[in-house]
């Protein structure tokens, strides 16, 4: 097998240098020569050299489109010479057949650019792991480099589980190109140290080459991978580089030596993080108020490298830019930290201990910061930090960036939960290094709700942890923060779990009992004369008025109607309904029956409005609404409502 990929890469070097300075119509003109001497040999000098080059230039046309109008040119070239049409074909698929390399890559054009483009990227590792070996080139720069190029590869071409990674190499000449590449993991095992080295195995498939490693060495491998392989917005660019996380074991290294006091007065201190040979160091500060982690750098990769190292110690950030200097930044605080792995937060307690030691901080504002740290998570992992709090009564979480890919990442995990732009949550990229954002909307979080409940598979799943993430943020933030953010999750959870059949409710409306059993239901689109699409909610219902502690009198049957529309600058949903003049007893009791129907079915009561021309109307809310959404009946035409007139 060996003897064969060295073949392939003498051949790959035959034909680069044969095709050099050559334009693309001279070296066809040069493949169809070569070709035309090797068919006057297969033809055993039946086919001379005239027709041989005629056979030659078919073959070529055939091997690059292998169309119906080219075998039909073959038959024809056949009859022109007097030879048969299976002697024809049996050299055409000799020659096709790889059987003899060399005639094969005349045919197929082995220095054409996607075979050579195999070559290229192995080759260019080949001279950077040599250099670093020689001491010209940075070691640390090289590994990372050469994880990024092969992750690059693997996700291409490659498959990754929980205990492999393997790497498929085919094509023309797929062998050579396998080749280098088992050179360049030969070159890599030399820069690693003793822990990270690792082994691969080759095997040849048909018409392809499998690198691939197992195992522990899967596992080492992955683990200089998980650092390297190429991301955006703390994702990786293929789903198939996720297992490399897994592998990961970042080192936290604390330099004791290096606590000290600053210029100005404040605690400092260097951390160290590690992984696949690769370290970046931080700097630690103790300030008035928090603990205070920050990186910086010109170099833009070397902050996303030290991001990718703190969210491998758990530890969500991203990287931010320096107002309008080429300068970036890392920075997180106290709680993030607290998010991070026991062997962080452990280095990050020990600088508080010794600091407190010296006489450098108050130990009371210490022991808050060692309480968080001795907690752990206070954010759970793989979420980076929202934005939490209430305006105007209203819950607002959203998460903000000057990263467009970091904002992308956060609206396709919205999408992937199963909720839709526009109608469940907003976004606005970055723009010119001003901030973007994804800003979940109330009925994207109540809608994230249902689905924790009542949805299916991976979708379930995703909205969860996206639910029990909200409501620990929001418990952190403040107990009103919190209960609004509580009150909508219930609503959403809610939505569908009752039944209007055989409904019966007991409520009070102006001092009166009223007793409630539903008896028919509808819930009907409709659209209003200026085209405002309108909902109309159609509830039969027989209501009856309790005297004494058990009578029931004044029983009425009749059908309610409640028209919700969208209205306002902030397309709040409003509802109404109005008493009848006609209804039994007189408009007023028909308005308090109408409000113990609202009220006993949503749990909320209406507001009664009284006109001065005598109409009575019902008002409801978006809390009303909400509340028929909990019934199965009217739930699926409520939300398809929304949806149809969200913003």
């Amino acid at each position: 097998m060996v003897r064969r990929m060295l073949g392939e890469l003498a051949l790959l070097a035959h034909f680069a240098r044969a095709r050099m300075g050559l334009s693309d119509d001279e070296w066809r003109k040069e493949r169809i020569e070569k070709l035309a001497e090797a068919v006057e040999t297969l033809s055993g000098g039946r086919i001379p050299d005239k027709h041989a080059k005629g056979l030659a230039e078919l073959i070529i046309q055939y091997a690059e489109s292998r169309e119906e109008r080219t075998k039909k040119r073959v038959e024809s070239f056949a009859k022109e010479v007097g030879v048969s049409r299976e002697e024809v074909w049996g050299i055409v698929e000799r020659v096709l057949s790889g059987e003899d390399p060399y005639v094969y890559c005349l045919a197929r054009d082995c220095a054409r650019d996607a075979v050579v483009r195999k070559f290229v990227e192995p080759a260019l590792e080949l001279i950077m792991l040599e250099k670093a070996l020689r001491g010209e080139f940075d070691r640390e720069k090289a590994r990372l480099l050469f994880g990024e190029m092969y992750a690059t590869a693997v996700a291409g071409d490659g498959h990754v589980g929980p205990d492999e990674i393997m790497l498929t190499v085919g094509g023309e000449l797929g062998g050579g190109a396998a080749l280098l590449r088992l050179a360049t993991l030969h070159l890599l095992n030399r820069l690693l140290s003793n822990e990270l080295k690792f082994n691969v195995r080759v095997y040849a498939g048909e018409g392809v080459y499998n690198i691939a490693a197992y195992g522990e060495d899967a596992a080492r491998f992955m683990r200089l991978l998980a650092v390297s392989a190429p991301s955006t917005g703390g994702e990786y660019l293929s789903e198939k580089l996720n297992e490399f996380v897994k592998a990961a074991k970042v080192e936290v290294r604390l330099d004791k030596d290096s606590i000290r006091l600053t210029k100005k007065g404040r605690v400092a201190a260097d951390l160290t993080l590690s992984e696949g040979g690769v370290a970046v160091k931080y700097n630690i500060y103790l300030r008035n108020d928090a603990i205070e982690l920050r990186f910086q750098s010109t170099d833009r990769s070397r902050a996303e490298l030290a991001a990718i190292l703190l969210r491998h110690a758990g530890v969500s950030v991203e990287v931010k830019k320096e107002g309008g200097r080429d300068k970036w930044y890392i920075e997180a605080a106290t709680d993030v930290l607290a998010a991070g792995r026991e062997e962080l937060r452990n280095a990050l307690a020990e600088i508080v201990r010794e600091a407190i030691a010296r006489g450098w901080i108050d130990a009371d504002k210490a022991e808050g910061w060692l309480k968080k740290l001795e907690r752990g998570r206070v954010l759970m992992e793989g979420w980076p930090k929202y934005e939490l709090g209430l305006v105007n009564g209203a819950l607002v979480v959203r998460f903000l960036s000057t990263n467009p890919g970091n904002i992308e990442r956060e609206a396709q995990r919205f999408r992937d939960m199963g909720l839709e732009e526009g109608v469940h949550f907003s976004v606005k990229m970055p723009e010119g290094g001003k901030v973007g954002y994804v800003s979940i909307l109330r009925e994207g979080l109540a809608y994230a709700a249902w689905l924790s409940v009542r949805g299916e598979g991976e979708q379930q799943r995703l909205a969860a942890k996206f639910v029990n993430y909200i409501l620990q943020r929001t418990e952190k933030e403040g107990e009103d923060v919190y209960k609004k953010a509580l009150e909508i999750v219930n609503e959403g959870r809610s939505w569908g779990s009752l039944r209007l059949e055989g409904f019966e409710g007991r409520v009070e409306v102006d001092g009166r009992i009223y007793v409630v059993k539903v008896t028919g239901w509808g819930a009907e689109p409709e659209e209003s004369w200026s085209g405002r699409k309108l909902l109309r909610l159609k509830i039969t219902a027989e209501v009856g008025r309790v005297e004494g502690e058990h009578t029931i009198v004044e029983r009425v049957v009749r059908e309610y109607t409640i028209t919700f529309s969208r209205r306002g600058g902030d397309n709040a949903t409003k509802g109404f309904a109005v008493a009848r003049a006609s209804a039994p007893s007189n408009r007023e009791a028909d308005a308090e029956r109408l409000a113990a129907v609202v009220e006993a079915l949503t749990g909320k009561k209406p507001r009664i409005y009284r006109m001065k021309d005598g109409t009575i109307i019902i008002k409801c809310g978006r809390e009303h609404l909400d509340g028929f959404m909990r019934y199965a009946e009217l739930a699926d035409a409520i939300a398809k409502w929304l949806k149809e007139t969200g913003r």
